[in-house]
């Protein structure tokens, strides 16, 4: 870990930069990019691309402005059209996208009214005709007198200027309806409205202000805003609303209570005596569009064909209808996720429809929270995992990693109806990987470098590659690990070597110690150091080796079969035959780089090792080939194992099991598993001090194998404690007095 600690480092610093956007003390233009188009692009995969049978849009498109003339009309005509939705048509509410902002002049009766009051003033019967003409050319009032008593919900806009026109409608809350918390509402300075006389006529109104983002892009409308210390509601809203028969809106606040530090504000609802609809809403309370589909997905009808009553009777019965336009002329297109050219209208069917379907996608405050906690441990699991695993296994780790990101927040979004941030996660967890990959470009080939220099003298080529592949798992500084040692020495040596040459004592050493080396680097060990004729060896560094005592032991086991195998070409040559022992011990040790600052040395140390050295001096008291200790014997239960004795080396003071590995499970034979469990019982009689019966089980484990060292050793015991009784607390360890 602690050779890591830059990339760490420089890992957790891109982490809470993303965290920092995330928990809006800045922004990352580049990342708000990203979520605006990922979000988009979920947008458009799951598209119903379907409308809502409930909304109808009427039209002011190229064929009505034909047949009916330029924008503005007269009023005389929306009366007549408010006369045929209603009367002939049935419909359940009228909306409109337009505001009527000015008086209107077409039926000049401003005309007349100059005329009567210069010209003609004194002309009796012209007065007399003007009044009784007046009502009938009053086109606002006639407009406003069908506004009345309908469902009729007009439309009209916000500004940041401080320029004021028309009449705004009652507001639907006041500043005490939200408890004091600081919500942040989208401010505005000024407004265009209908005329007072309309807007007093009709039903409701709401602002047609979407939220247009960075790139100008329609993803969001608001659905409550304030103007001078009030707020009022969207045109969609005061259409829903005024279709279910204008319910309570109460503000709905995630936590209870009056703690102002958190505003709280996540849905409004729509309360009604038998139900209720919520909408979520953002920290600026607006709603994310639920776009159905691209221009036109809704039914569209030209208010031509209504005003002169094309239209069967029963196509608009019932239905919402938006008064609103598609001709690009009058300049009400916008450019949303799911198309470039969209009518704003349709903007607001979209919303109707959602709040009435209660398939708004919500993104309420909390999602701030969470993301910023998902990013810390996402982006704290991977920048500490990262650096600790090769490249196949960082790709592996983030392509699940994204997959994951990607599964959950599709979950939320098409089951949870839940907009969570996506990009932020994506592009950390990218920058994550890009960061270690580059990382390891540059320092893998001087790792490779350094990792064949300094353990090709100790490991088999092969696990020089190997570690050069995995070089997060080789460590040079020292570290505890689990790992099992051998040592291996040649009884008698110094005799052997007192009858030869220099020459020759170099070439028998040669001559044995190479394929026992052999045999170590086969069964992957690294070769420690040559003290002599001794070879000690380990498993389970550099690299990691979770069978090291299993590889130990076929190690061992292999190194006397090897050594039997050369013994007739040592007698060719005139030398005596040569015999080792092997001591192996399993047990927790230091490894890693030692020594001074002179002389370093990649070795291991500890008490396991000692007692492995140990071991291997007590074999030939035994008259065996090799001896295990218990943590050995317990790692690697795929063994046959006699057992020894329970012993006190020098040096140490607590007991240690010791045992003979005799061969694999299924391939030691019959004969010597059944000599063996007479030694068991042989041992057992031992231990509980029933000396007559143990010396007549070794008497006649004796006779059948006369040349076996072990049972002469525990014969010769057994006189000696018949002879001086150990006592009645005797626990059976035999104490070595020398190593």
């Amino acid at each position: 870990m602690k050779k890591h600690a830059l990339l760490i480092a420089l890992g957790f610093a891109f982490v809470f930069l993303f965290i920092g956007n995330a928990a809006k003390f800045y922004e990352l233009g580049f990342v708000s990019f990203v979520e605006a188009k990922l979000y988009d692009t979920r947008l458009r995969l799951t598209l119903p691309n379907k409308g809502d049978d409930n909304i109808v849009i009427l039209d002011i498109d190229e064929k009505s402005l034909k047949e009916q003339g330029r924008w503005p009309w007269g009023r005389d005509k929306l009366a007549l059209l408010m006369d045929n939705l209603f009367d002939k048509y049935g419909v359940a509410v009228v909306g409109f996208d337009v505001v009527f902002a000015e008086k209107d002049s077409s039926s000049g009766l401003k005309v007349l009214q100059e005329l009567g009051q210069n010209q003609l003033k004194e002309v009796s019967q012209f007065q007399s005709v003007l009044a009784q003409l007046k009502p009938q050319l009053e086109y606002d009032s006639l407009f406003a007198s069908k506004l009345k008593q309908r469902n009729v919900v007009l439309g009209y806009y916000f500004n940041g200027s401080k320029d004021i026109s028309g009449a705004l409608p009652d507001p639907v809350f006041a500043a005490g309806n939200f408890k004091g918390r600081p919500i942040n509402f989208t401010r505005w300075n000024g407004y265009g409205a209908n005329l007072p006389e309309l807007q007093s006529n009709a039903a409701s109104a709401g602002h047609f202000n979407p939220v247009i983002d960075f790139d100008g892009i329609v993803r969001r409308v608001p659905m409550i805003v304030e103007y001078g210390g009030a707020y009022y509601e969207s045109l969609s809203l005061a259409v829903v609303r005024t279709v279910l028969g204008s319910p309570k809106l109460l503000p709905g606040f995630a936590t209870a209570g009056n703690d102002k530090d958190y505003a709280g504000l996540e849905w409004l609802e729509l309360s009604m005596p038998q139900s209720s609809l919520s909408i979520p809403v953002d920290s600026e309370v607006s709603a994310l569009v639920p776009y159905r589909g691209a221009r036109a997905t809704f039914k569209y009808v030209s208010v031509t064909d209504v005003l002169k009553e094309r239209i069967p009777l029963d196509e608009l019965k019932n239905k919402i209808i938006l008064v609103g336009t598609s001709a690009p002329g009058l300049m009400d297109m916008r450019s949303t996720p799911v198309d470039e050219v969209y009518p704003g209208v349709e903007i607001h069917a979209n919303m109707i429809s959602g709040i009435l379907n209660q398939s708004i996608k919500s993104s309420p405050p909390y999602v701030m929270g969470l993301e910023v906690l998902l990013l810390l441990i996402v982006g704290g699991a991977l920048s500490l995992l990262l650096p600790l695993l090769n490249p196949l296994q960082d790709t592996l780790i983030v392509s699940l990693a994204l997959l994951a990101t990607v599964v959950i927040n599709g979950l939320a979004w098409q089951y949870g109806n839940i907009a969570l941030p996506l990009a932020g996660g994506l592009m950390m967890i990218i920058v994550l990987f890009a960061l270690n990959m580059s990382y390891g470009y540059f320092v893998e080939s001087r790792t490779k470098r350094q990792i064949t220099s300094l353990f090709g003298q100790y490991v088999p080529k092969e696990v020089v590659s190997e570690m050069s592949e995995r070089p997060e798992q080789v460590s040079m500084e020292g570290e505890g690990r689990e790992m099992t040692i051998l040592f291996s020495d040649v009884r008698g040596f110094t005799t052997i070597s007192e009858g030869l040459d220099p020459k020759e004592l170099s070439l028998l050493m040669n001559e044995f110690l190479t394929p026992l080396s052999r045999v170590v680097y086969k069964h992957r060990g690294t070769i420690d150091k040559y003290m002599g004729d001794c070879i000690m060896a380990f498993w389970g560094a550099p690299l990691p080796d979770e069978q090291h005592a299993h590889h130990a032991i076929v190690a061992g086991l292999e190194m006397l079969k090897a050594l039997e195998a050369l013994q007739p070409h040592f007698k060719e040559r005139g030398w005596s035959p040569i015999h080792i022992g092997v001591g192996i011990n399993t047990g927790r040790v230091s490894v890693g780089n030692m020594g001074s600052e002179v002389r370093v040395a990649y070795t291991v140390m500890g008490d396991a090792v000692n007692l492995a050295s140990r071991l291997e001096g007590i074999t030939k008291e035994y008259g065996v080939g090799i001896v295990v200790g218990e943590n050995t014997k317990e790692a690697v239960p795929g063994f046959v194992y006699r057992e020894l004795d329970l012993v006190k080396v020098k040096g140490k003071d607590k007991p240690v099991a010791i045992f003979e590995p005799l061969g694999l499970v299924g391939e030691v034979g019959k004969d010597a598993l059944e000599e063996m469990k007479l030694f068991q019982q042989a041992l057992r009689s031992y231990h509980k001090q029933d000396w007559d019966q143990a010396e007549l089980q070794l008497f006649n484990l004796q006779k059948m194998s006369p040349q076996t060292k072990l049972y002469q050793v525990y014969a010769e015991r057994v006189v000696y404690f018949r002879n001086n009784p150990p006592g009645a607390d005797w626990d059976g360890v035999f104490v070595f007095k020398t190593k």
